[in-house]
């Protein structure tokens, strides 16, 4: 019994929670102050196209490739790596990404603290609690980062050791549904302020003038990252879906909930941004529209406080409840993949592997807490270059080493007739050409 404890890995439920799952793991902070921006400053709807054309095209093709590789081995990055191959360069690989992975949640659970605290701060400014209000704006503040950000991984921590589908599927069965229905009422209610429907006049009126090889790649990159691709999540993630599964199907569905929840931010976020310009609140640095932090952290709380009484409580906590249960759902499937390599490599029981591994990350945690400096290097290094190498690696091993041969006939449970669609005579093309050039291209741009 103890041995059973110790080596089982779980699996979901059902597609439902796989994709809600996967769908949280590429949901995150990127897609809601980033992504909106990009598209209101850089062609508007035209960018909006060419991001689910790159989406679709570079971002679908490895994560079904990722999958794949998951599915069939049943194990963790690196030992995916070495169940499918001799090869012993590609387990470093997985390695790669694991290590990529718990650098960028080292941060992230830094900036998701920031988000958790503004919740709070809200409800202090109503209350005319100055002093508490500033001190959890002060996000140079190292021991209050450290505070708030172990408040993050704890909770991360105890999702993960509650399993797959009692922990991670049951967790974003709830938290996903939440996050789409907060989105909607807030664009319900910001699309009736003055000022909203210039915002989405910027966000999707089309300016296809834009469109040159510097936009196409922006968005590549975007589709890329935004899908967390690279990083092993979804060849861990695919190591506990079920053969009856389509594969393809799947990956699909994650990609169209990742895109679509990305699109319903930004009808949030840029008209909310020119509701905050009618108020008379500075929504541009220099003269490029403010993002990320400025965004989120300026910006966004100045327009809740102009607002003032309880209406600007409420879309204030709310707003910034919905920044944290975007961050709870990427930390969740950040945490996993080391995780569920301590299990499988060491065969540590889940509770103490979450646990371990958690509180080691959460030590990373609390030295960038007190110098967040560390937090544009991180990103640079592990993020911008990390997964793209992670990503590129992934298509060279199932094109040259795996075979997209046997990627396909991994595929054929749960897609009996793969084999005879077009999909099959396709997918390997991208895998083989155009996925590793685009990505290439991606890593030299980023690096010089």
């Amino acid at each position: 019994m103890a041995s059973t404890s110790t080596t089982e890995r779980g699996s979901w439920n059902s597609k439902l929670g796989f994709v809600l799952a996967a769908a949280g793991s590429a949901v995150g902070l990127g897609n809601i102050w980033a992504f909106p921006t990009k598209v209101a400053t850089e062609g508007g709807a035209a960018y909006i196209i060419v991001y689910l054309i790159c989406t679709f095209l570079i971002g679908f093709p490895v994560m079904v490739a990722e999958l794949a590789i998951g599915r069939k081995s049943g194990k963790n990055p690196v030992g995916a790596f070495k169940a499918l191959s001799s090869n012993k360069f590609f387990p470093l690989v997985g390695l790669w990404g694991i290590i990529c992975g718990i650098m960028i949640l080292s941060f992230y659970t830094v900036i998701a603290g920031w988000a958790f605290g503004y919740a709070f701060e809200e409800i202090f400014f109503f209350l005319n609690w100055e002093t508490a209000a500033n001190w959890l704006t002060d996000t140079e503040d190292g021991f209050r980062n450290a505070i708030i950000a172990s408040v993050f991984m704890l909770g991360t921590i105890k999702i993960i050791t509650a399993g797959i589908s009692g922990g991670i599927e049951k967790a974003t069965k709830f938290m996903m549904p939440l996050l789409i229905g907060i989105i909607v009422i807030m664009i319900a209610y910001v699309l009736t302020q003055p000022g909203a429907s210039e915002g989405v006049r910027e966000y999707l009126l089309p300016d296809f003038s834009r469109i040159n090889a510097k936009l196409i790649f922006s968005a590549m990159g975007q589709a890329f990252f935004s899908l967390s691709l690279g990083m092993g999540a979804l060849i861990t993630y695919g190591s506990y879906l079920n053969k009856k599964e389509n594969i393809p199907q799947a990956a699909a569905f994650v990609t169209l909930a990742d895109v679509g929840i990305a699109i319903l931010a930004g009808l949030l976020i840029i008209p909310s941004m020119y509701v905050a310009k009618e108020a008379g609140i500075d929504i541009f640095v220099g003269e490029e529209l403010a993002s990320s932090t400025n965004l989120v952290f300026q910006i966004l709380p100045a327009l809740f406080h102009s607002i003032g009484g309880a209406t600007g409580l409420l879309l204030g906590v709310v707003f910034f409840l919905l920044l944290s249960i975007a961050a709870l759902t990427s930390t969740i499937s950040l945490l996993e993949v080391p995780v569920s390599f301590v299990i499988d490599e060491y065969k540590i029981q889940r509770k103490k592997a979450a646990w371990g591994v958690g509180l080691g990350v959460l030590v990373i945690s609390i030295i960038v807490s007190f110098n967040t400096s560390l937090i544009g290097t991180f990103d640079s290094i592990f993020n911008n270059l990390g997964l793209p190498i992670g990503g590129l690696l992934t298509c060279v091993f199932v094109a040259f080493v795996w075979k997209t041969d046997s990627a396909l006939t991994e595929m054929e449970f749960g897609f009996a007739g793969i084999r005879q669609t077009l999909f099959s005579k396709v997918w390997p093309i991208f895998i083989y050409v155009i996925c590793p050039i685009a990505i290439l291209y991606n890593i030299v741009s980023n690096f010089l």
